[in-house]
């Protein structure tokens, strides 16, 4: 089984369609028997979920995470553990583990605020990509 995290810093990155990595790491039996980390590329939001397919991902761990991503995640069929904070190695091993923590209703409160499809560049945030 193949999971993956959003990556910074040796933590789960907190927005998911801003994250520029993740970390996958490979379980067997219970247990991590490799990781190793991926650069996105500039991908964002809705793409992140092809992205994730093509490297035959079955689960995602991420902080917050927006409608219109779960939705693409569920489509691809790639599990969703959100609202998960911490350490991206500690995180994984708890999913192997079958102890992780995560919020069943994780939401980008970025999009809860100002709703799916608003223009960052009209408040700050940066561009979407």
């Amino acid at each position: 089984m193949k999971v993956a995290v959003t990556y910074e810093n040796g933590r789960v990155f907190q927005h998911f369609g801003h994250t520029q990595q993740f970390k996958l790491y490979e379980i067997e039996d219970g247990r991590i028997v490799s990781s190793w980390i991926v650069d996105t590329n500039g991908s964002g939001h809705g793409a992140l979920a092809g992205f994730l397919a093509s490297l035959d991902a079955d689960v995602l761990i991420c902080g917050g995470i927006g409608g219109g991503a779960q939705a693409a995640l569920a489509n691809a069929g790639i599990t969703l553990f959100g609202g998960v904070q911490g350490s991206a190695d500690e995180a994984a091993k708890a999913y192997a583990e079958g102890r992780l923590v995560f919020d069943p209703d994780a939401k980008c409160d970025h999009h809860e605020h100002h709703g799916e499809g608003h223009n960052c560049g009209d408040h700050g945030c940066g561009e979407h990509k």
